[in-house]
């Protein structure tokens, strides 16, 4: 069983291959379940999606030819937002035109197959962020080819959580390959790109905004004037011109550097030109039902938040006066995982700091469903390899035993009131969220204590990757230049240690 393992995990093609036969597999039995099982394998969610999809794009009948009416089958004629429930961009719905029964009509192929497009996609889009994944790790987190493809692919790829929760029709999977591309993007000083996918994500669903501070964070001038010496850079960092401190002015204004305009006008660019061509077409209803609402929302269904049993009160009070709690729940979301984490670990290693805002993030949301898991689960393969959780096995085998055991103890609790109809509010349900929320805050302590001590490269990786910079480009300006910039990018935490030394 080892030596097959450590076949599988030597091979990309194996791996892939694997993850794609797994999220194949699970699509089929999923139409097997909805056609002959009363509990349904497709998510809800995937209902609304195509709903709002077939709300979009429906046209009434014309007399006119198949080609013409394929071709106004792509015009967006109706809103999404008919569809009660749907709080998203519109350009969801856009992805899922195959869905709808005018496009079914007219593509080729089995019907059944493209309505379950949206599934497909969302499952790609694990497969890429998988991709994403290992090139950072081996890149970026110095590890070798085989050990990468462990960590991504049993965190990732072949976790039958993430392939169930995308085959089941959430589009979970497309933030999770917009968020490895834009670690992945700053990472690479492609800031352009990186501006570009933050302002997408931002407008796709709202909470990749806490992404922004540890990016700006950690892109500074000694990380990213690749042209400069360490030793320049050191000491500038240090003295100004006259070689004494520098001051609070000459600090700000060292503060904004080129690609932190940069990064901050190409996102708030992307950003608000998403939203104004959205709001050209369908008004007020998509500022309010893609983000107000959640601001406001009380939703208690699903829901592992200790704001659940609040929010199931609220619900049934709508419209009374007063202070309401819940209101204010984001205040201790956000200091944490917008400003406090960013500012302690985003210097010391990138992706282990926007692993630990996003578990913060969720967390203390006062509405955390299953899906959400995903949101800090493509950052795992990022922060295990070198974690307090992998080098004291029990720990971490005790962090996951307590996070699978809480969740188990909420979901029979939620059982027995969703499904079986029996009121378990009290005590019950308020006792295991509260539990599971304990759980994920001493898991998120752990994962902050590490910031700085996991290691985010070896030496080996680091002189590897320069002499692949030296032998591509010539001239020894240039060829320093393509050092420095893999040095420095391997580098996100404070030191380079040896992996070898650790892990033999």
């Amino acid at each position: 069983m080892a030596n097959l393992l450590s076949t599988v995990f030597s091979s990309p093609t194996l791996v892939f291959t694997a993850a794609f036969l797994l999220r194949a597999v699970l699509l089929v039995y999923g139409l097997w379940q909805d056609a002959n099982s009363p509990l349904k394998y497709t998510d809800i969610d995937y209902l609304v999606f195509t709903d709002a999809a077939r709300f979009t794009f429906s046209s009434p009948p014309s007399s006119s030819s198949s080609s013409s009416s394929f071709l106004s089958g792509l015009v967006p004629q109706g809103s999404p937002y008919d569809r009660e429930t749907y709080r998203y961009t519109p350009l969801l719905a856009y992805l899922l035109w195959p869905t709808t029964p005018a496009a079914a009509a007219s593509l080729p192929g089995p019907r059944v197959l493209w309505a379950s497009w949206g599934k497909i996609l969302f499952a790609a889009a694990d497969l890429a962020a998988g991709y994403l994944l290992v090139a950072i790790l081996r890149k970026h987190r110095g590890l070798s080819g085989p050990r990468a493809l462990r960590y991504a692919g049993a965190i990732w790829l072949l976790n039958p959580m993430v392939a169930a929760i995308s085959t089941r029709g959430s589009s979970e999977g497309l933030l999770g390959v917009l968020v490895a591309a834009l670690l992945w993007a700053v990472l690479e000083r492609r800031v352009v790109l990186a501006g570009l996918l933050l302002g997408l994500g931002v407008h796709f669903k709202i909470y990749p905004f806490i992404y922004a501070p540890a990016i700006v964070w950690w892109m500074d001038a000694e990380r990213m004037s690749l042209g400069q010496s360490a030793t320049t850079r050191s000491s500038s960092k240090k003295t100004n011109n006259n070689g004494n401190d520098p001051s609070l002015a000459e600090k700000l204004l060292r503060f904004v550097t080129p690609e932190r305009v940069v990064l901050t006008l190409v996102s708030l660019a992307t950003f608000a030109a998403l939203n104004l061509a959205m709001y050209s077409l369908y008004g007020h209803d998509f500022l309010q039902h893609t983000f107000l609402h959640h601001v406001t929302r009380i939703d208690h269904r699903h829901n592992f938040s200790p704001y659940n049993v609040l929010l199931y009160l609220a619900s049934a009070a709508q419209g009374s006066g007063g202070f309401k709690i819940e209101s204010v729940a984001f205040v201790p979301q956000l200091l944490l995982s917008v400003v406090l984490i960013p500012l302690v670990g985003a210097k010391k290693d990138l992706a282990a700091t926007m692993l630990a805002q996003t578990f913060a993030f969720v967390t203390f949301n006062k509405v955390c469903t299953s899906q959400y898991f995903l949101w800090y689960m493509v950052f795992l393969p990022l922060y295990l390899p070198e974690s307090s959780l992998t080098r004291r096995p029990r720990l971490g085998l005790a962090a996951l035993a307590l996070w699978v055991a809480a969740q188990g103890a909420w979901l029979q609790q939620g059982f027995n009131l969703e499904f079986l109809g029996r009121s378990t509010f009290a005590p019950g349900l308020w006792w295991a969220s509260l539990a599971f929320f304990l759980v994920n805050c001493w898991i998120l302590g752990l994962i902050i204590s590490d910031l700085g001590t996991t290691t985010t490269a070896t030496t080996t990786a680091v002189t590897t990757s320069i002499r692949s910079s030296t032998s591509k480009v010539g001239g020894g300006g240039t060829t320093a230049r393509g050092a420095v910039a893999q040095s420095s990018s391997s580098t996100s935490g404070s030191s380079i240690s040896d992996t070898k030394r650790k892990h033999g």
